[in-house]
């Protein structure tokens, strides 16, 4: 194990312990907080890595895919390579579940794009012919979107290199959500984006509007997913939070006053997500899926401000962060039971990282739930992978 440690900027007397997990020249990161970084051992930690920031990337611009090894002085494993990145949600790099050593990540192939499937003991790698978003909790299939429109809609998070072909097309019917089969990669769409848009009552902000998908998320049994329909017209972004079936049944609307954001499955039958409702303004709220729909404030005070919520191992804990705050970026613990809130540090977040390119630090949880990674500037090597002891914390 690295002995060098680094201390997190904080006012508290005494933060957790943070270590530096990655060094330049150049500059890694791994993106969205909702995947399995982790292995299940929790030694080794998945990572990209690339030579340039603040720019977007083009269909020529290569990643590389490695690992970190834990207990090996946090060397770097090369694994693979990507062209089908971007800065928000790296090319979808995760361990698949019910599985020791499989990861995969997505890719592009010429003129499509395709999903790696690669066991890292014996660098077995595999290719399928769609790329992935998420997966269910069985390892076997997964569920995706087009990451072409997604480049085309909502620059940081879909891919170069492959135009949409529908992006005339306000709502198209025949792209969407697919559902992929890992083993064969086969693809069959399970919700279009025509269909969803008239889900539901008729909402004047839709007249004149543009339609994507983002942020599909399986519930933990594997029950239903979840994700975000948007849409922008002359009244600006609308975003309503649904949920379905895996075959694209039982269409739900959870939450549909057009502000929903970053969300996270508590159980298969509850959603925590950031909204806003009266009297609370905008908090963070815990959704029922179905039902009575009923829904309550999580955190209140505590909490206020849109963050990349999720759940630790066992449900006891909230991990969150927040957008930066007078050049920092907060990361920080909040125990609903006991209403205690505790810092992780505060990380710099220099003004050369805004927009598509911005550097949130997106925090992950080990499969143990006592350690975090985040993504965060460093003063000297850009983007690095910042790993956070919180076994003090949570016991």
């Amino acid at each position: 194990m690295a002995t060098s440690l680094a201390r997190a900027e904080t006012p508290e007397s005494s933060p957790p312990p943070v270590r530096v997990i990655t060094h330049g020249p150049k500059h890694h990161w791994f993106g969205y907080y909702d995947k399995l970084e982790f292995d299940p051992t929790d030694r080794f930690v998945l990572s990209m890595e690339v030579d340039f920031q603040h720019r977007s990337p083009t269909p020529d611009d290569e990643i590389k895919i490695g690992m970190v090894d834990l207990v090996d002085d946090d060397r770097w494993i090369e694994l693979g390579t990507s062209r089908a990145w971007c800065w928000q949600q790296g090319c979808m790099l995760q361990w698949v579940p019910q599985t020791e050593s499989t990861i995969l990540w997505n890719d592009r192939d010429g003129d499509h794009f395709v999903c790696r499937i690669m066991d890292v003991a014996t660098r077995k790698l595999r290719t399928i012919p769609h790329p992935v978003y998420a997966l269910h909790s069985n390892g076997k299939t997964a569920v995706s979107t087009s990451f072409s429109r997604l480049a085309e809609v909502r620059p940081g998070y879909g891919y170069a290199g492959v135009p949409d072909p529908d992006r005339d097309d306000p709502a198209p019917s025949h792209s969407g959500i697919s559902s992929i089969d890992l083993t064969t990669g086969e693809q069959r769409l399970i919700l279009s984006l025509a269909e969803v848009a008239q889900f539901g009552p008729p909402m004047r902000t839709m007249a004149g509007a543009k339609h994507k998908f983002n942020h599909l998320l399986y519930s933990p049994d594997g029950s239903r997913f979840a994700f975000l329909h948007r849409w922008t017209g002359p009244l600006g972004r609308q975003t309503r939070l649904l949920t379905a079936k895996p075959d694209g049944t039982d269409l739900r609307v959870v939450d549909d006053n057009g502000l929903t954001s970053h969300y996270w499955w508590r159980d298969p039958g509850h959603i925590l997500a950031l909204s806003s409702h009266p009297p609370y303004g905008m908090r963070f709220f815990l959704f029922e899926d179905g039902g009575k729909k009923s829904i309550e404030v999580v955190g209140a005070d505590a909490m206020i401000g849109d963050g990349h919520c999720s759940y630790l191992p066992g449900g006891e804990w909230i991990l969150n962060d927040t957008y930066p705050q007078d050049g920092f970026q907060y990361p920080y613990l909040y125990h609903p039971q006991t209403s205690r809130k505790v810092s992780l540090g505060r990380f710099r977040a220099p003004e050369q990282y805004v927009g598509e390119w911005r550097c949130d630090t997106h925090p992950r949880f080990s499969r143990d739930g006592k350690s975090v990674v985040i993504d965060a500037p460093s003063s000297r090597d850009g983007r690095q992978l910042h790993l956070i002891d919180v076994s003090g914390i949570v016991g």
